[in-house]
């Protein structure tokens, strides 16, 4: 099953975030399929590729709590 949830970088407490598109079994930073976005929890940015996340849910991608949260704050903005 694919999973659209993030992928940790950055430094030793100074986290940033890729939004990527993975099988559910694999480790949090390991090899995505499709990177479609990226968030900062420092600065509160964060950029989606609405129109690719869509692509992935009508083929039955699952989205984790909290990328849902960063689409629905970066959707309504």
């Amino acid at each position: 099953m694919l999973k659209i949830r993030l992928k940790r970088l950055g430094k030793k407490k100074k986290p940033f975030y890729r939004i990527i598109i993975i099988d559910s079994r694999k480790k949090r930073d390991g090899q995505p399929i499709e990177e479609v976005g990226f968030y900062d929890p420092f600065t509160k940015t964060s950029k989606v590729d609405i129109i690719q996340i869509n692509k992935r849910l009508k083929q039955g991608a699952k989205v984790t709590k909290t990328t849902q949260n960063i689409i629905n704050k970066h959707t309504i903005l």
